[in-house]
């Protein structure tokens, strides 16, 4: 009796790991085959006057559509004939994608959107979707309208964590790099890869003196002023010449959702040519999505497919005329 009993414990241990071990060899291929059919949507809104958002956003989204297996839509500034305008601060296209996507990714500078096309990024944000915001995010929209000034300041600083408020100067206009870039928290996985550099974006003042980041905005880059107008006229004490160039934040809409929310005042056309610059967007990229887990140690992958040679920063007709969008590769 012995005997048997020990060999039908024997026969139940094996039946059992044959049944787990099926679940196991069941559980990795549905695992992949989710992955590939159900790639973030990831929605770029451009359109700024002085930074070249319609350059860089487009160059992002095709290291995305690489890494992320992502789908990606660019959303641009246009004039009448489809020919991307940035000074054209009225409209920007296809801001419907929103309605289905994953990830807004935001460069946009003092437009005034008409309504049904604020709503669009509106009702995004407030689904408690995941967000990125480049530079002058800080000051997305411009409206006269008293009725409207909320979009103007008020909701920029809930959303991403700061107004525009001031900078250190156009000097050297990107002829040399003017901000030297520091790790503050080397922990976050979005710094993964990380290494000091010096940007082309004249330092943004977000925190120090009157003004401090919004909620739980917790910096992760530091960026100090190599020229700095406040220091020749001596307003270090309302504007110092360190401040944060990179935040993480939560905003949580009327969903009652809480967003993660990536911000980063770095954005001078000229820092995407920097792996370094490429390689943070990227990383928040990732972590905004909630995969901070599939970040390399190194970073990721930013090699460009395609040479970027945007033009410089300006107003007026200093972006590139008669273009229009094309399919991201």
């Amino acid at each position: 009796m012995t005997q048997i009993f020990k060999l039908k414990h024997v026969l139940l241990s094996i039946l059992l790991m044959l049944v787990f071990s099926c679940k196991e060899e069941k559980k990795q291929p549905e695992t992949e085959e989710a992955k590939t059919e159900n790639p973030p949507h990831i929605v770029f809104v451009t359109g700024d006057e002085e930074y070249r958002s319609e350059e860089s956003m487009p160059m992002l989204a095709s290291i995305a559509k690489r890494e992320l297996n992502a789908k990606v839509t660019v959303c641009y500034a246009l004039d009448s004939t489809g020919t991307i305008d940035p000074n054209r601060t009225d409209h920007i296209s296809n801001l419907d994608a929103l309605e289905d996507a994953d990830l807004m990714v935001i460069f946009t500078r003092f437009r005034q959107l008409p309504k049904e096309e604020r709503d669009y990024i509106s009702n995004y944000v407030e689904s408690g979707k995941p967000i990125v915001g480049f530079r002058t995010a800080t000051h997305a929209f411009n409206y006269e309208d008293p009725a409207l000034e909320y979009w103007n300041n008020e909701w920029p600083t809930k959303v991403f964590g700061q107004q525009w408020i001031t900078h250190h100067g156009h000097f050297d206009d990107g002829k040399f790099p003017v901000t030297e870039i520091t790790a503050l928290d080397s922990t976050n996985k979005i710094l993964n890869g990380f290494k000091p550099f010096k940007a082309y974006s004249w330092l943004y003042h977000v925190d120090g003196g009157d003004w401090s980041l919004y909620g739980d905005s917790e910096p992760i880059l530091l960026g100090h002023s190599l020229k700095s107008q406040h220091e020749i006229d001596g307003n270090l004490d309302k504007f110092p010449l360190t401040n944060p160039v990179a935040w993480t934040k939560r905003y949580t809409g009327k969903s009652g959702k809480k967003a993660r929310v990536f911000f980063t005042t770095l954005g001078h056309p000229y820092d995407f040519k920097l792996p370094e610059v490429r390689k943070i967007a990227m990383n928040g990229i990732f972590w905004a999505l909630g995969q901070e887990d599939e970040i390399p140690v190194n970073g990721v992958d930013v090699t460009l497919s395609s040479p970027f040679e945007p033009n410089n920063s300006g107003f007026g007709k200093k972006y590139k005329l008669n273009r229009k969008p094309q399919p991201i590769q």
